[in-house]
Formats: C-alpha cells, structure tokens, sequence
C-alpha cells in the first residue's frame, strides 16, 4: 500500500468506529487524519519532482561523458585545444592544476606555466607555479656537461703533446 492508500484506511477505520463528532477529541483525530492525507499528497508530489530530477541528471552525465570524450579524447595521451582552429588536437600537452584554495581542478597549457601562474577559474585565487628546484636540477646538469667537456678538452689536448 502506498501512503495515499493508508491513509484512505486510516480515514475508513475512523469513520467506521462511528464516534460522536461534536467532541474535541474526535475533531483532533479528524484534523491529524486531514493533516496526514495533505502529507501523502505533498510526498507523492516530492517524489515525482526527484524522478524527473534524477532523469533530468541522467542526461546531463551522458552529455557531459560525451563532452569529455570529445575533450579528452581515448586514454592515449594528452589532447589540446588549439585557439586558432577552435579544434582539440595531440599536438601540445595541457596539464592538470588543482588550486590550493579550492582544491578543484582546471587545465592548462604550456603558456601559463610559463608565465608562472594565473588565477583560479573557479575561487579566483592565484596558481603560482614555482620551477625554482627544477631550475637548480638544471643548472647543475648544465654545470655537470661542461665540466665533463672541460675534461674531454683536456684529455684531447693532452693527447694530441704526446703525438
């Protein structure tokens, strides 16, 4: 039985016992069984709206898969926008940034990590990008290379007295 239904019975039983309804206590029951009736109305209302909700979200999270297919492509590699053509393309990679703030996350390209940072599309704080330890590592395999063609020099040099 559905609510509406009991409470039909509910109603029925009440009406059944046959009860003097000029006393108060029989005018509450009568109130509450209304009350509970207007109830059961409300949530078969309720429950109608959240299905058609639910099937309305249904359709957003297919289009959206599509959507995200269409952007991110098959699980091969990286899939970028080009702002020329206004198509995706495998050319460039783009890259994941969650934001500290908010912690959602956003895509970029390789000119906004360049830049060193931009503001969160969605909180509006800034995303600073800090390549500073990246750099050292650099610098040091740079610094690494010449000496080892220091050496290489050296060693040539030193071959080329002993002839």
């Amino acid at each position: 039985m559905n609510l509406t239904e009991r409470i039909a019975y509910i109603r029925g039983l009440a009406e059944g016992l046959k009860l003097d309804e000029n006393r108060d206590e029989v005018k509450v029951i009568k109130a509450m069984i209304d009350l509970l009736e207007d109830m059961a109305y409300d949530v078969v209302e309720m429950e109608e709206v959240v299905d058609e909700v639910c099937n309305q979200v249904d359709e957003i999270d297919e289009d959206l898969a599509e959507v995200e297919e269409d952007i991110y492509g098959d699980d091969s590699g990286y899939v970028t926008y080009d702002k020329d053509t206004d198509e995706f393309s495998d050319d460039e990679a783009y890259y994941e940034v969650t934001c500290p703030a908010c912690d959602k996350t956003t895509i970029v390209d390789e000119d906004a990590l360049i830049e060193g940072g931009l503001d969160c599309p969605y909180c509006g704080a800034e995303i600073e990008f800090d390549f500073s330890e990246l750099n050292e590592d650099i610098d040091a395999l740079e610094e690494a290379d010449k000496k080892a063609d220091t050496k290489a020099e050296d060693k040539a040099e030193d071959k080329a007295e002993e002839k």
